[in-house]
């Protein structure tokens, strides 16, 4: 099934995901004299797929972690999901929309390319 014929909502969780942030500026106006830049938002984003990726080490037992690795995934992914709704309303992103064309894109070019015939090397006949 396309997105064509189911479109993704994520407004409830974009809504929530922006207000959150808001307490956390008032945190950083309060705490620092002012909130984050969009690019300071950005390196956040991206310190938190830091340290996705050594979760992702630890599951795959390539990198030493004491804890519970299961929940810590679980939360790093939902936290790297929050900064990905934070910087789309940042930068006046409709996430649903932009999600939903992205998969109707992937979704026509992949399929295409799958029932494609296949040339070349792995195609000679015994």
């Amino acid at each position: 099934m396309t997105t064509k014929d189911n479109p993704v909502d994520f407004t409830p969780p974009a809504s929530r995901a922006v207000r959150i942030r808001k307490l956390y500026r008032q945190l950083e106006e309060r705490n620092h004299g002012g909130a984050w830049t969009t690019q300071e938002d950005m390196i956040g984003f991206m310190s938190d797929v830091g340290e996705l990726g050594r979760l992702l080490m630890a599951s795959e037992g390539r990198w030493v972690h004491a804890g519970d690795l299961p929940k810590e995934l679980g939360d790093k992914l939902a936290e790297c999901m929050w900064w990905i709704f934070v910087l789309s309303d940042r930068l006046g992103i409709d996430i649903s929309q932009a999600f939903s064309k992205k998969m109707d894109e992937l979704d026509s070019s992949l399929s295409a390319s799958v029932e494609k015939p296949q040339t070349g090397q792995g195609n000679a006949n015994p």
